[in-house]
């Protein structure tokens, strides 16, 4: 390994200005603000209700806030990788729109799809970019519209999730950084959690809007299942990789999908919950949004030298973790 690595040097975030709490959603499906915070943590959550707006212009937003974080002008960019399940369109990428908006002239971008994993997927190959030499500046962005494919009318789904972007700006850099990272991927042949319609193998149709099938679906205990196990796992695997105990981690920046999962996967690596962030509560589910805001809320307490677990469970079934040393 050389000693060149990928280090975070701006954070910017975008939450849309629309509040939808837990009593709200009550007039939609029947539920309670009880019930819901009792079960998620969560008491309210964003929605980008301006139809005209999709998730490129949460993660442009985003994105310029984090090159101004940095002190980066968008034409010093190499390359632009924006996680999501939410694109405008199938096609153009919704990077793609992205490079365009901020002026990114130098800059190539894709689309990574791996769900609430995503961010961290696109986080560690930005860094294997840097590491390589091949890039010197990557914009990494987790942005997605969740509140145009939540049914809301199917309680299982419509609470938990909300609409945002994140986005943090990779350098190369000496003495801290991205350091390790595990990422695991298994096949979701059960369809656990998936969007039944909308891709190739079901286009869409009369019928497929008829029945819904544009809108995302779960097997909740399933889901929660597998979730609070992968997550302790993977956080525990990227621990003794590189020979960290709970004490050596000043935080955990866990994805915001459930408290109960987030509380199981630092009880898991031994940490306090005060080195845990968590803001679920107003924010929901943001797919693959929850880990950069974290970080943006997080910021002023981040001193230079901590040593930071990230870790995701989503759709794919895609889990993983980074291990990264703060360098701002």
């Amino acid at each position: 390994m050389t000693s060149k690595r990928a280090i975070i040097t701006g954070v910017g975030h975008y939450l849309p200005e629309y509040v939808m709490s837990n009593k709200e959603l009550e007039s939609y499906v029947d539920t309670n603000d009880e019930w819901i915070r009792s079960r998620t943590g969560i008491s309210e959550r964003r929605i980008l209700k301006d139809p005209d707006k999709a998730t490129s212009y949460m993660a442009e937003r985003a994105a310029l806030e984090a090159l101004d974080d940095a002190g980066v002008s968008a034409d010093e960019i190499d390359a632009i990788i924006l996680a999501t399940v939410t694109p405008d369109y199938m096609f153009p990428a919704t990077a793609a729109l992205v490079q365009k908006r901020i002026g990114a002239v130098n800059a190539y971008g894709f689309d990574l799809s791996a769900a609430c994993s995503g961010f961290l997927y696109a986080l560690s190959n930005g860094g294997m970019m840097i590491e390589s030499g091949r890039a010197k500046k990557v914009l990494v962005i987790g942005a997605d519209k969740m509140s145009a494919i939540v049914d809301f009318t199917d309680r299982t789904t419509c609470i938990l999730f909300g609409d945002a972007a994140g986005a943090v700006v990779l350098e190369a850099g000496e003495g801290g950084g991205i350091i390790d990272f595990v990422h695991h991927t298994d096949g979701d042949e059960q369809c656990m959690l998936y969007q039944p319609a909308g891709g190739s193998l079901r286009p869409a149709t009369e019928e497929t809007v008829k029945n819904n099938e544009h809108y995302l679906r779960q097997d909740g205990r399933s889901v929660f299942k597998k979730a609070t196990e992968g997550m302790a796992d993977v956080s525990l695997e990227i621990m003794k990789r590189n020979n960290l105990t709970g004490d050596d981690v000043a935080w955990l920046v866990p994805h915001q999908a459930n408290l109960r999962i987030i509380d199981a996967t630092a009880r898991r690596m031994g940490i306090d919950k005060e080195k845990v962030m968590i803001n679920i509560g107003k924010y929901g589910n943001t797919t693959a949004a929850t880990i950069p805001l974290c970080l943006y809320d997080w910021k002023d307490q981040l001193s230079k030298g901590d040593n930071i677990v990230l870790s995701a469970f989503g759709g794919g079934l895609t889990w993983g973790a980074i291990y990264l040393k703060w360098s701002k």
